[in-house]
């Protein structure tokens, strides 16, 4: 019985950070509307100190739980840079973790308040955290025709012109490779033959329009590219055939699965 319960409580471990996580959402929006409002006849370069430092504190929250709630090993190799870049972060799109992968490297760098990203459209419409994304230097686009070109320059141009320390996330493909989706990944690799670009296997044809615009508007800005391959141990089955990655909310349990896997366990 005491077996049972432990197994019961370890497949409920995602509700303790996502209750504190989710909880505290409306607290941090109440207190960052008060404050632009407050902010309102400063220059903006006020509001977005201040608005960085308190995005840094709630994504500090996530980053402790996803580095020691979850038991996820993390390796980092290299040197990471002394001083704050401007930078792009260009990265392969496969799991709702990715996105903490980037600021696993920006907290690391003391630039964790400056990470924005380039969202697609229909996230803006998620209950608080839609509003602020757009709000902290998010960027929304849309895909293919409804892609508005002068939208996205004007919003990057008025950062520039402010000084905006730019940690500028993008996942060019889209939307996340999941080799279960095999219909998707056809359509992809028809496209790329189509148009005489290299057929990929394991990432989806990336999507150039909103990268082209950021580096078009950046490129003066910017101090570093930075162009990352993410890949998670055990989304490689024994006959070398891919396996969705790991979720946000699954992670855990993938990692109990690969432990007893090691331990010999059934």
């Amino acid at each position: 019985m005491l077996l049972s319960l432990v197994l019961h409580m370890h497949s409920v471990r995602c509700v303790l950070p996502a209750a504190v996580l989710l909880g505290t959402a409306p607290t941090y929006v109440l207190v960052w509307g008060a404050w632009r409002l407050l902010s309102a006849l400063l220059p903006s370069r006020f509001y977005q100190a201040v608005d960085d430092r308190l995005y840094c504190v709630y994504q500090s929250m996530v980053l402790f739980f996803f580095e020691n709630y979850t038991g996820v090993q993390i390796l980092l190799y290299g040197d990471l840079p002394k001083n704050k870049e401007n930078i792009i972060y260009l990265a392969n799109h496969q799991s709702t973790v990715d996105w903490i992968i980037a600021d696993i490297l920006a907290v690391r760098q003391s630039a964790l308040g400056h990470v924005r990203y380039v969202l697609k459209d229909g996230l803006k419409w998620l209950p608080l955290y839609g509003c602020y994304f757009s709000q902290h230097g998010g960027i929304y686009v849309k895909r293919s025709a409804k892609f508005n070109e002068n939208q996205m320059r004007k919003k990057l141009q008025r950062y520039i012109n402010a000084g905006t320390p730019m940690y500028l996330v993008i996942f060019p493909e889209g939307t996340r490779y999941n080799p279960e989706l095999t219909k998707v990944i056809s359509a992809s690799q028809a496209f790329a033959a189509q148009e005489g670009l290299p057929v990929l296997k394991h990432v989806l044809t990336p999507r150039i329009k909103a990268t082209h615009v950021a580096f078009d508007s950046m490129k003066d800005y910017l101090d570093a590219v930075y162009d990352v391959t993410v890949a998670f141990e055990g989304s490689v089955d024994d006959k070398g055939q891919r396996k969705e990655a790991p979720s946000m909310a699954g992670s855990h349990i993938e990692m109990e699965k690969l432990h007893k896997a090691e331990e010999g366990e059934t």
